[in-house]
């Protein structure tokens, strides 16, 4: 098959067909990956019925892709990916007075409930991926979400959709009366083939169809072809039908949508069970409560949040160690009926003992409750090793008052194939994501998949169910559509699909006439894929380099938009290109690096995809996997600079400390040289930095200067004092204005005696020389150590101090890890150590000094620590504080000081952190704990802004500089 990309192009269509695109394209959140021809980013609805018309005469197959977190395999394919995602995403019309909303297809569904939120209406359906799933993949899944047994799936609220078919007839679909479907019938293009053929099949095939499709009382069935739907359906609307179609019929236009009106009060019942299938006996009495949800979530989950950055502190509702929680909320028009549901639901638990901890969480720690729900799939990607918590048989639906029985025969088939399972999600609408814990890989697993597919199709078919509930049939479940329905139903399936799209260029394979379900799997069942053996970070922790990248299971957490709050991915929320996000990055890595073992550190592709990566940590935290990207880009960077590709710019930025040694010796006459014109536009020339950037000024004098001149207070309390590079140099007075303020607090302040962190090097790549420096730091604080075994280390800067912490005991020779180990626990931000005297009890009375304060948290600390110690540290110095909702500021280290990069990263700091900062009164404390972030703050806005060291400084009336 030939794609003849100059037609396209002539036409005016977005079109990409280099390897590049190629790769980022060809998986999405299942376990398959097919490489595509190319990808179309049409950007109109005309350029869509053009490039869909097109590429019907061309016989090239087209695969809908929005968000691309499908989990059954139904947005990879062959030939073009149509991502209608990147730029239809307009909302066009609201109604309020008729509650209706008309939005394009690549509208983010978080996004649309924010434009609604003012008019206190809302898109009913909730999936997990609500920050980026959007309202095309919704359609093409019918998705449903946790509040499903409230709001039912996305066909029970489109109003009318407007489509492009095979043929590129151009529709839009809505209710009609019996003579409008009688004059639509008689058409002689797609849409008249096909509605034909419906009428034909309702006229011939009624008692089959409700013979063999699960009872209309099931809200969760999704399975093949919605038949039961229209033939029961008055007036016929054939915008509801292709509704699950998976984009095998037509393509969505826009979408007319119904609104519901926002709860007025919310409240939680968080039911928690020593025994999986006592939760789900609660279940069928919770549902007789009206809830707005019941939700599970399992041990295997629970476990995986413990040792997550993020999801700890979200376990707050968890009492002992539950096998299974039920997370069930209430909607009510008071707080009155909403405490007495959630009352009235725990007295019935209690009566029939089930259960035992029933905590109420309310408004607003309900949010930290669904954060944790909505992570599940991601933390299960996160379990190190080969084997994981497969997508086969995660979307099945049974009646509710079966789902115990059913799953206690799933529980008989995992037991009869010597697996375990996860349980969680939507039990209030008897649909568990049940997911095997499989290594496919293995042969003998693969085999198990096929096996435990078909079974629990057959189990699932004797409840009455639904094979899938919202997440579609795809690649792995429309191998098994003939079986579940029989061979009569299954080819009116095919004469639905012939008659719509006789070239069968929508999506080819999804539905009818698929793959066998083990065909293209991400990595070829038997192999032994290639791993990384010399590196520089120690990956045993997540059983090797390979397998860290694996991790990432392409359900898209990094495609957020800042609107969503988080930091991860910056770059991403700037460009909204999917090789610049977390997931496109783990996905091009993954695939150069199997296919090209020997050469991926040269790989082009790689290096563009990686070449955005701030090296922010977000993705660390705010991935619900972990993923490591900014770890995984230094070890690339290593490698590609020991392939003989490092640039004079990166040894310059890698080697900070060494040159400002250099320029501190006469900090005066360099900093006049840096203002210097021509000295300047030399350094921009060579080392191609950003004219428009100011660039650090040295100090006066070196911190280490002043610490070891004057003598240490006499107290018995001690700490070392972390002196980072950029302190040191850039700003001495923050080490001054720290060391005052423990003193005053009561601690004897020792120089730690140690020079650098190594984070330049890690930043850019240079591995080796941080490596070495790790071990001769360890070498040198190991005597130390030992001999004050409970001696904290306090650091000012986040991106230095916490690498100690981060990166050094990966870092570390064998011999050392210990010590590293030992170093990372007692490392700790100022704030950090602070909050500590605080919570000790240790902290003075000061004076409200009632000054306002807006705080920027610096990106390494938001993802490795926590900005509640600065907050805290702020409030009980005596000021008013605001912390801003902001991401990255965009600097990055020297990220923004590189001319190709400079306007990126002013575009990051305008996505949240430049507009907030505008608003403030000129008289307004900024705060931000990173050195990078103050440097953006001052290009960006023309603004000062402080460390919190400097305002605690000023509230303990310390004789310090004025900040």
């Amino acid at each position: 098959m030939a794609l003849n990309l100059a037609e396209l192009l002539e036409a005016g269509l977005d079109v990409r067909a280099d390897s590049l695109h190629q790769k980022l394209y060809a998986q999405d959140a299942s376990v398959y990956e097919h490489q595509p021809l190319g990808v179309a980013f049409p950007r109109t609805a005309d350029e869509l019925v053009n490039l869909v018309a097109l590429a019907n005469e061309a016989r090239i197959p087209l695969v809908p892709r929005a968000a691309g977190t499908s989990l059954a395999g139904q947005a990879t394919g062959p030939g073009l990916v149509v991502d209608t995602g990147r730029h239809m995403t307009r909302i066009l019309e609201l109604n309020r007075e008729e509650g209706w909303v008309r939005v394009e297809p690549g509208v983010i569904l978080d996004e649309l409930n924010r434009y609604l939120s003012p008019f206190d209406l809302f898109f009913g359906p909730d999936t997990s991926t609500s920050n980026r799933c959007m309202i095309g993949g919704m359609i093409g899944n019918n998705s449903c979400g946790s509040h499903s047994i409230l709001y039912g799936n996305t066909m029970a609220h489109v109003l009318e959709l407007e489509v492009v078919f095979a043929d590129g007839t151009r529709e839009v679909l809505k209710d009609w009366s019996d003579d409008e479907l009688l004059h639509h019938s008689k058409r002689q293009d797609a849409l008249g083939a096909g509605l034909r053929e419906l009428l034909s099949i309702e006229d011939t095939h009624r008692e089959e169809i409700e013979a063999n499709y699960p009872p209309r009382a099931l809200v969760r069935r999704n399975t093949g072809y919605p038949l039961d739907d229209f033939i029961w359906r008055t007036p016929k609307n054939l915008g509801r039908f292709l509704c699950g179609t998976e984009g095998t019929l037509a393509f969505t236009v826009s979408a007319k949508l119904n609104l519901v009106a926002k709860p007025k009060h919310k409240i939680l019942v968080c039911a928690q069970f020593h025994d999986l299938i006592e939760s789900l006996e609660a279940t069928v009495l919770a549902v007789s409560h009206n809830p707005a949800a019941v939700e599970l979530i399992d041990r295997r989950i629970l476990e995986q949040t413990k040792s997550h950055l993020e999801h700890q502190h979200n376990r707050f509702f968890v009492e002992g160690d539950p096998d299974a929680v039920l997370v069930i909320e209430f909607y009510r028009d008071t707080v009155a009926e909403a405490e007495e549901a959630a009352a009235r639901l725990i007295e019935s638990l209690q009566e029939k003992g089930m259960g035992y901890a029933w905590p109420i969480v309310r408004t607003p720690d309900d949010k930290r409750v669904w954060e944790l729900r909505k992570a599940g799939l991601g933390l299960l990607m996160g379990v190190p090793g080969d084997t994981k918590a497969v997508s086969v048989v995660e979307d099945t639906a049974v009646p509710v008052e079966n789902l115990p029985a059913y799953v206690k025969e799933f529980q008989r088939l995992m037991e009869k194939y010597e697996t375990q399972s996860v349980y969680h999600a939507h039990a209030s609408v008897g649909e568990l994501h049940l997911r095997p814990e499989l290594n496919l890989k293995d042969l003998q697993d693969v085999q198990k998949f096929k096996d435990i597919a078909r079974e629990t199709a057959l189990l699932v078919k004797s409840f009455r169910g639904s094979l899938s509930g919202e997440h579609g049939d795809g690649r792995v479940r429309s191998p098994l559509i003939r079986e579940f329905f029989g061979d009569e139903v299954y080819e009116l399936h095919q004469r639905v699909k012939s008659a719509f799209d006789p070239n069968n260029i929508l999506n080819p394979g999804i539905i009818v006439n698929a793959h066998p379900i083990d065909h293209h799997f991400r990595v070829e069942p038997g192999s032994t894929p290639p791993d990384l053996e010399a590196t520089f970070f120690d990956w045993s922790s997540d059983l090797g380099f390979m397998r860290a990248l694996e991790k990432c299971n392409g359900a898209g957490a990094c495609r957020k938009l800042p609107e969503a709050g988080g930091t991860m991915c910056p770059s991403y929320m700037a460009t909204l290109d999917e090789k610049d996000s977390t997931r496109g990055r783990a996905n091009i890595f993954r695939q150069v690096f199997l296919n090209q073992p020997a050469s991926w550190m040269t790989d082009e592709d790689l290096a563009e995809a990686l070449d955005l990566c701030l090296s922010c940590k977000a993705c660390k935290s705010e991935c619900p996997a972990s993923v490591d990207m900014a770890r995984m880009k230094a070890e690339f960077s290593q490698h590609r600079a020991d392939a003989g590709s490092q640039g004079l710019r990166s040894k310059f930025f890698g080697n900070y400390t060494a040159l400002s040694k250099l320029g501190a010796l006469l900090p005066g006459l360099s900093n006049a040289g840096l203002k210097f014109g021509p000295a300047r536009q030399v350094m921009n020339h060579v080392l191609k930095i950003a004219p428009e950037r100011s660039i650090p000024e040295f100090g006066l004098e070196r911190a280490s200067t002043w610490l070891k001149r004057r003598a240490p207070a006499a107290h018995k309390r001690s700490v070392w004092l972390f002196v980072d590079p950029f302190t040191e140099f850039n700003d001495p007075h923050l080490a001054k204005e720290a060391t005052l303020c423990l003193e005053a607090l009561g601690f004897r302040v020792d120089l730690l005696p140690i020079e650098d962190d190594g984070r330049t090097f890690i930043s850019k790549g240079m591995l080796r020389q941080a490596k070495a420096l790790t071990n001769q730091n360890l070498q040198t604080l190991r005597p130390l150590l030992e001999q004050s075994p409970q001696k904290k280390i306090v650091g000012i800067e986040p991106s230095a101090l916490l690498t100690l912490r981060d990166e050094t005991p990966d870092l570390a020779d064998r011999e050392l890890k210990p010590v590293a180990h030992d170093l990372a626990k007692r490392a700790l931000l100022f704030d950090e150590f602070i909050s500590e005297i605080i919570d000790a009890g240790d902290f003075p009375d000061l004076d409200h000094m009632g000054e306002k304060v807006v705080f920027h948290g610096h990106c390494h600390q938001k993802a490795l620590s926590d900005l509640s110690h600065t907050i805290k540290l702020l409030r009980l110095s005596g000021y008013d504080v605001e912390v801003l909702k902001t991401g990255c500021c965009g600097m990055a280290g020297s990220f923004g000081y590189e001319a190709e990069h400079y306007e990126l990263s002013m575009k990051i700091g305008e996505l949240t952190l430049f507009p907030a900062l505008r608003q403030t009164d000129a008289s307004t404390w900024i705060v931000a704990t990173g050195t990078s972030c103050r440097h953006q703050i001052k290009d960006g806005v023309s603004r000062d802004s402080v460390h919190p060291v400097q305002l605690l400084s000023r509230a303990l009336r310390l004789n310090s500089s004025e900040p």
